[in-house]
């Protein structure tokens, strides 16, 4: 761990508190980038899983922004003076509907810090609780996982396979092709001015990435669109853990398999493959009782 003057342990504890509209605007403007119809949802309907991502968002000025696109450090968040960060795993709950076209409450603690020496040199793992409330009742309860590390070499670019290796019956499986415009308007709808996601010449550059990289979250969130559309069940929880950055440098595969978990319950077993065919992201989702 770091010394006194460094001791991010302090930040245990930190809380803040947002508000914010479930606008339906937004809710347009998303179905939009995900290729959805643009539609089929209004004031009163539930807010999908996952899409409160969306909100709550912090809104640093452009001239407090480093040079990486990050807001400043500090504040609920500790200061971790480590250059690279990852959103890198969350476990979510969705008790009840977040309603569109209501006003609702986003309750914030960091409730871990630690620090790790690993091959790559210094770690800091930050984990935050969020609870959304909406009329003074819980709607989702979420814990996210934020890493924080040191420069590392150069990642090469993925040796894109011939084809993709054969899953079993059953699997659901889809194709996704990101390019800059999806990427882009992901980080706008987030307020995610990180460079890595739309500045090529930086993301090569600067943090040796082989094109620009496709958000954690938006795999997730099309991981768990994937058990959504197939799942015979709504989705009741959700985690995921990030294994390796996939990018723009070609498709990614997402697969899905309906199961059932050790308490008996369904759950959907899902995993994101980059062109190469390597895990990128793990997921599971649980799904509502029937």
């Amino acid at each position: 761990m770091a010394d006194d003057a460094t001791d991010y342990r302090a930040w245990i504890g930190s809380a803040e508190t947002r508000e914010d509209l479930i606008a339906a605007a937004q809710v347009e403007a998303i179905a939009a980038t995900l290729d959805l119809p643009t539609d089929a949802l209004g004031v009163g309907d539930p807010l999908p899983p996952l899409w409160h991502w969306f909100y709550f968002l912090p809104r640093a000025a452009t001239s407090a922004l480093g040079s990486d696109g990050h807001p400043p450090k500090g504040g609920f968040m500790p200061p971790v003076d480590l250059p690279r960060r990852m959103f890198a795993g969350a476990r979510v709950r969705f008790p009840a509907p977040l309603l569109i076209g209501s006003p609702a409450t986003r309750e914030g603690e960091v409730v871990n810090v630690t620090e790790k020496h690993g091959g790559s040199g210094r770690l800091a793992f930050v984990t935050v609780r969020y609870r959304v409330v909406q009329d003074g009742q819980v709607c989702i309860e979420e814990e996210q996982d934020i890493v924080y590390r040191e420069p590392g070499a150069a990642v090469p670019a993925p040796q894109v396979l011939d084809g993709w290796p054969a899953v079993p019956d059953g699997t659901w499986t889809r194709t996704v092709t990101p390019d800059p415009r999806l990427l882009f308007r992901f980080s706008a709808l987030t307020f995610n001015a990180h460079r890595i996601h739309y500045d090529r010449p930086y993301a090569m550059a600067e943090e040796g990435y082989p094109g620009l990289v496709v958000h954690g979250p938006l795999t997730a969130l099309l991981l768990l669109h994937l058990a959504r559309d197939n799942a015979d069940r709504p989705v009741a929880g959700y985690s995921f853990r990030g294994k390796a950055p996939l990018f723009d440098l070609g498709p990614f595969r997402l697969i899905g398999t309906q199961q059932t978990g050790p308490d008996g319950q369904g759950q959907v077993a899902l995993e994101a493959q980059g062109p190469d065919g390597k895990t990128a992201m793990t997921a599971t989702a649980d799904l509502a009782a029937s």
